[in-house]
């Protein structure tokens, strides 16, 4: 029996946790995960969008078409409802692009601290384009629905994950493994769908 060739697809992400989460996921699959710098692809995608569709879609087929490779690319952010959906599409730049998620998060909890346990409605979403060489760009959306907890919870994880609790769990997705996070996350959702587009090619 010949066994089937791995198929190298482009993660379009400099973020080591996402990469880390997407390699996990696509393990045991004929996908093999590579990220930009894996080959030599420096490339810097503003992501000057007002969806999450748009950003997604931009970086991966900037990088798909430096590379020739399939690529897959994602923006994702966290949704709150009690402040008008903010952080949103701008939740990789809020407060700057440059200050550490552990004052993020800090922010956050400020800015909520006379909301109600009720009233503190989340989500996170993810969007990830799928950018074939000769092909228009194909997208899919997840989302993973929790509450911003009172305070910070968790180690794992990266971003705005200690502050967001999975009711299902009654923890935060900085204290879930990596296997439990793909199973209910917005990221682990989204890439199942691509998984179906991949493997439909």
């Amino acid at each position: 029996m010949i066994p089937l060739m791995m198929i190298d697809i482009v993660f379009a992400s400099g973020n080591p946790g996402k990469i880390r989460e997407v390699k996990e996921f696509f393990r045991g699959d004929r996908f093999n995960v590579l990220s930009p710098s894996d080959i030599g692809v420096n490339i810097n995608v503003a992501e000057d969008g007002i969806t999450f569709e748009e950003n997604a879609s931009k970086k991966a087929q900037e990088i798909c078409d430096a590379c020739g490779l399939v690529t897959l690319a994602d923006d994702s952010g966290l949704v709150i409802d009690a402040l008008d959906g903010a952080p949103g599409v701008d939740s990789a730049n809020f407060m700057g692009t440059d200050t550490p998620y552990s004052i993020r998060n800090a922010k956050i909890l400020e800015l909520l601290t006379e909301v109600p346990a009720n009233e503190r409605t989340a989500r996170f979403v993810c969007v990830i384009a799928l950018a074939v060489p000769g092909w228009e760009i194909t997208t899919v959306r997840g989302e993973c629905n929790g509450v911003i907890t009172q305070e910070v919870a968790g180690l794992d994880g990266f971003g705005y994950d200690p502050i967001f609790l999975v009711p299902k769990y009654g923890i935060t997705t900085a204290q879930i493994s990596i296997s439990q996070k793909n199973e209910i996350s917005h990221r682990g959702q989204a890439l199942r769908l691509v998984r179906d587009l991949l493997t439909a090619l």
